[in-house]
């Protein structure tokens, strides 16, 4: 072998064990250093930002979703949500209303829960929901954006994530999606992630950091999780920035305040890939309707923004199989639609 192929191979497996995502994030900085350098300190800023400002969401998720899988109680949510599918669809979506996670704070618990085999209909209908609105968001809505602004949130996060729910049972019992989640998805979790010897034991151990064998648990499923989210969101912030640097918010007040008939669809289409962290999300609605905005749009481009983002959609596409997560796409695009039609209809009486 010559010294050109061993290092050649050297190289190649060298690379091989370097994550990938990491690998484009730190390429994508380093071409913005060279081109553009005002941009590449402006994207690691706001990446950095974004990263601060979720991170209590994400801490939290994280931690739910580890100890779950530590203490077992993975495995006993999967036998009640696979109960009466109507009852735990219900359930699912007012629970998902309620609950304080955004888009992508939602993800490490989308995971867990379908790692240890719920089905995949009430996870989508807590998905779809959960990112739409909480408590505490419906106040800060009423107090900034008006409350029949605040209860039609509210309504619409109730309905997608109802309609979100039935619609997958109705494909999933026609064997639409027998695995969700992807093989390499958090590290390995698969078919096999609910079958860990700590799952397997039927009572749930709540206090399992005194069992040295889930604490181990617990620390490898936060970290790869952990691990998992960063590098994804990380990625999507920087190119997040990007949008942000180049499209301002002047031009999409613009776009989407004449009042036609495409301006609700458009507002969808602009909402989807931008991030909308639910309180964030509030002044930036506020703001875009002082400069044109119609009321319709408004709910449209914050449904939308809510449900699903650039971070977000990229770390769900990293997560689920490809129809998964093209059903998800459809949920957020048609829901945020048929909401923002119907709050100008309803704006317009």
């Amino acid at each position: 072998m010559t010294a050109l192929t061993l290092a050649v191979r050297t190289l190649g497996d060298t690379l091989g064990r370097v994550d990938r995502v990491a690998l484009v994030t730190i390429g994508i900085l380093v071409f913005l250093a060279i081109a553009v350098p005002g941009q590449a300190r402006a994207s690691v800023v706001f990446a950095l930002d974004s990263l601060i400002f979720i991170a209590p969401f994400l801490l939290l998720s994280v931690a739910i979703a580890a100890s779950a899988k530590a203490s077992g109680l993975d495995q006993q949510i999967a036998r009640v949500f696979k109960g009466n599918q109507i009852r735990v669809i219900l359930m699912a979506a007012v629970f998902g209303a309620l609950s304080p996670f955004c888009s992508c704070g939602v993800i490490p618990l989308i995971a867990a829960l379908l790692a240890a085999g719920v089905p995949l209909a009430p996870v989508m209908a807590f998905w779809v929901a959960s990112p739409i609105m909480d408590p505490e968001m419906f106040i800060l809505t009423a107090a900034v954006l008006g409350p029949t602004f605040a209860v039609a949130k509210t309504v619409t996060a109730l309905v997608m994530g109802m309609g979100a729910g039935f619609a997958t049972h109705y494909l999933d019992s026609r064997g639409a999606f027998p695995q969700p989640l992807r093989g390499a998805a958090l590290g390995g979790c698969g078919t096999s992630c609910g079958a860990s010897p700590v799952a397997e034991v039927p009572q749930v151990a709540w206090k399992f950091w005194r069992d040295g064998g889930r604490l181990a648990v617990f620390r490898g499923e936060g970290l790869r999780t952990g691990w998992f989210l960063f590098k994804w969101l990380t990625f999507a912030f920087i190119i997040e920035s990007l949008m942000v640097a180049y499209i301002p918010a002047e031009t999409v007040g613009d776009w989407l305040g004449g009042g036609q008939w495409w301006s609700i669809p458009l507002s969808v289409l602009v909402g989807v890939p931008t991030y909308l962290n639910g309180y964030a999300a509030i002044p930036t609605i506020s703001g875009l309707m002082d400069l044109g905005m119609g009321p319709g749009p408004a709910m449209a481009f914050m449904i939308a923004g809510s449900v699903t983002s650039i971070p977000a959609a990229i770390a769900v596409y990293a997560l689920v199989k490809k129809q998964v997560f093209a059903l998800f796409l459809v949920f957020a695009l048609t829901g945020s639609t048929i909401a923002g039609f119907a709050f100008q209809a309803f704006m317009a009486l």
